[in-house]
């Protein structure tokens, strides 16, 4: 009878689910791109992505024990940013590059605003970016995978159409499995997709931002990115780069993207506008990492204006 009499803050119904969960769920989605990236680039990128996980973990683990506050990396979000920020940089950066990274993440752009829940930017992103602003060579250094032996070094697909280097331009069936270079856990399209396909059938993501970030991408391609009016190769630009690793585990982020369905929508539009932009007229030939930093910053503006009014509210008709 106390409990139904009871009165608290919402929410009132709990669906179950927890960040922890949540946070292994991805971690776990992401593993086969992973184990892509580490058969198609050696030990080495096996060691990045340690590297990263253990630099992130520490560093929590430091920050909040200053802080006086209880240690909790055991909830997977460090992991997770480790993870990430291992999966958005090149398997031939040097070790401690990836641990000054991790060390970025967490330290400032996480704990920074009071940690979990409370970042304005993806950590993860927002230690790539700080990465590549920092050691750019070192971050535009890539290889093969392993079984090719024509090239130890080469320049990513979309680095090669844009500054026009004279590779050829792989199969969209490379490009789909990963027979290419590129940055560790981006270049398999498949593993991405089976680990958003769990995703998605969990609910632990929704299409809406996803969805329309890669329309977006492809319909601007198709459009203005071939030579003349609607003929660009858009599934070519779908499939290279970054856009799967970051439309369904980056921009998704439960903190930094927006809560309202009609804000996922124009969330995930404005970033496929930003990454099109940014490849079509900048001087970088990737946009996924900085059209979701940016939008992230716009996320509370967003909301502002798409959200639902409350009952009796606003008259209809």
């Amino acid at each position: 009878m106390y409990e139904l009499t009871n009165v608290t803050s919402s929410p009132h119904i709990h669906c179950g689910r927890t960040v922890k969960g949540a946070m292994w769920a991805v971690c776990a989605a992401l593993l086969p791109a992973g184990f892509w990236g580490i058969r198609a680039f050696g030990a080495k990128a096996l060691y990045l992505i340690c590297a990263s996980i253990i630099s992130c973990l520490i560093t929590e683990a430091v920050i909040l024990r200053c802080r006086k506050k209880p240690v909790t990396i055991q909830d997977g979000s460090a992991v997770l940013t480790g993870l990430l920020l291992a999966y958005n940089v090149s398997p031939c950066v040097p070790v401690w590059l990836i641990c000054v990274g991790g060390v970025f993440s967490i330290a400032v752009a996480k704990q920074a605003f009071g940690g979990l829940g409370r970042n304005i930017f993806n950590p993860a992103l927002a230690g790539r970016a700080f990465l590549m602003a920092s050691w750019p060579v070192h971050m535009t250094i890539f290889k093969n995978p392993i079984w090719q032996t024509d090239a130890l070094t080469t320049a990513t697909p979309l680095t090669n159409l844009k500054h026009d280097f004279g590779f050829p331009s792989p199969a969209y069936i490379d490009l789909f499995t990963g027979n290419k270079s590129g940055c560790i856990g981006e270049v398999c399209v498949a593993a991405l997709l089976l680990g958003a396909a769990f995703l998605l059938y969990k609910k632990y993501i929704e299409f809406r931002i996803p969805f329309s970030f890669i329309a977006t991408v492809a319909l601007l391609s198709w459009v203005f990115m071939g030579d003349g009016l609607f003929r660009g190769d858009w599934l070519f630009f779908v499939l290279s780069g970054g856009l799967i690793l970051g439309a369904f585990y980056m921009a998704t982020d439960y903190v930094t993207s927006p809560i309202t369905n009609k804000g996922k929508w124009i969330f995930g539009v404005l970033c496929g506008l930003l990454t099109f932009a940014i490849r079509k007229w900048g001087g970088y030939p990737e946009g996924v990492c900085y059209s979701i930093l940016i939008m992230n910053a716009a996320v509370p503006l967003i909301e502002r204006h798409t959200r639902p009014s409350r009952f009796g509210g606003k008259e209809i008709g």
